[in-house]
């Protein structure tokens, strides 16, 4: 079956992605290869900020105007930062495509960041800031990738702190934009029935004229990671533990082995190994979970867990013991095939939500240049041989692991 995507590359080098569908609704967006990493050390939060700030107003809108361009017509505007990307993107009803590439544009370029906004919007993020901070459950994730980048730029939070944040301007926000926000650091995409070179129309209307110079980004590989063992005072009455490891980066092609190990480990279902060790059999711990942060060139393998304080180590113990025993031996080809199986059935039923789909598409081709959909990603997994997940448990083994807990 012939792929239903279309790549164009505009005159100024901006890469734009259709994806024509049968859908009610359309999604356009704008992902950006810019995230925290690519911070001042002391502009942290900066892309974080941006984000927030671009809706404020540009040299025709106001802030209110931009929201209510798409909202009026039954639609959405929102974004997102990461440590390597920023999103910003649009849903409504079909047939809007070109009202919302016309808006994302006005944003990309136009921005003027007003400074009665940016000292009102300082407060805004000041406050999720301390919101974040009193959900150990999440602030230990970001606490853990301190301590395994530590002294690169992967290792501070996104939000930044309200220390930094006090201290951004409005020439910040715009040379931040100026700097990142180029077109061969951009891919529009269009997830929509619209005719994929109707799109490209719109596009070269809207973005064909977007020209920054190229700013190289700076993303050293960070140092080897110093194993550590902490507990963290944070007031609490349950225990937010962290167990992991450096592992890859998001194009090495051991990946999908390790996409593989993480949802037989604790991946989404309750049939994982550690649910059903530490939760269904023993009723240890409320939540249970493993993920891959996969960056450009670094990788980690987190297992979380949260528990009553007195049962932390007896966790970690079992934990160790599932990461050996993944180490040591190949599991039974009846059981890689039904791990295979539930992974490829997840990835079917998550390809029915477009706008994650696409977007998943986008980001790939922002990072790598390859469209890898769904097709891309089973064609992997089912190339992973039981050998390969057992070489990919070798790099989280209990003795390469660090642990942090926050207490």
């Amino acid at each position: 079956m012939t792929k239903p995507y279309t790549v164009f590359t505009l005159g100024n080098g901006m890469r734009v992605l259709c994806w024509q569908t049968d859908s009610l609704v359309s999604y356009v967006g704008v992902a950006v290869n810019a995230g925290s990493r690519d911070e001042r050390k002391d502009k942290e939060g900066l892309a974080h900020f941006v984000e927030h700030t671009v809706f404020k107003g540009t040299e025709r809108r106001k802030g209110w105007q931009i929201s209510e361009r798409m909202e009026s017509v039954g639609g959405d505007l929102n974004a997102y930062t990461s440590k390597e990307e920023t999103m910003i993107y649009t849903g409504a009803p079909a047939g809007y495509e070109d009202r919302a590439a016309e808006l994302l544009a006005d944003i990309v370029r136009n921005s003027r960041f007003p400074k009665d906004e940016i000292e009102m919007e300082k407060g805004v993020v000041i406050e999720e800031i301390n919101s974040y901070l009193d959900s150990p459950s999440e602030s230990v994730f970001d606490r853990f990738e301190d301590l395994a980048y530590k002294g690169s730029g992967l290792a501070h939070n996104i939000l930044g702190t309200p220390e930094s944040v006090k201290g951004l301007t409005p020439e910040d926000c715009r040379g931040f934009l100026d700097s990142f926000y180029t077109p061969c650091n951009m891919v529009l995409y269009c997830c929509s029935p619209v005719d994929p070179d109707k799109f490209l129309k719109i596009a070269e209307r809207h973005f064909g004229g977007l020209h920054f110079p190229v700013v190289p980004h700076d993303r050293n590989v960070p140092s080897e990671m110093e194993k550590f063992s902490l507990t963290e005072d944070f007031g609490t009455h349950q225990a937010n533990t962290i167990v992991g490891a450096r592992i890859i980066g998001r194009n090495d092609p051991r990946r999908y082995a390790f996409y593989l190990l993480n949802n037989y480990l604790g991946g989404p279902g309750m049939n994982t190994r550690l649910n059903r060790e530490l939760r269904e059999k023993r009723g240890l711990v409320y939540a249970v979970e493993s993920n891959l942060s996969l960056m450009s060139n670094a990788g980690l393998f987190m297992i979380y867990f949260g528990t009553d304080p007195s049962n932390v180590d007896k966790c970690r113990k079992i934990i160790a013991s599932e990461l050996e025993k993944a180490a040591m031996s190949r599991l039974s080809d009846r059981m890689f095939d039904k791990i295979k199986r539930q992974y490829r059935g997840q990835l079917v039923v998550s390809s029915e939500r477009k706008e994650g789909r696409i977007m998943t598409m986008a980001r790939g081709l922002l990072f790598t240049g390859e469209l890898r959909d769904v097709r891309t990603q089973m064609e992997g997994i089912m190339a992973v041989t039981s050998e390969d997940m057992r070489m990919a448990a070798e790099m989280i083994v209990p003795a390469k692991c660090s642990t942090l807990t926050l207490i």
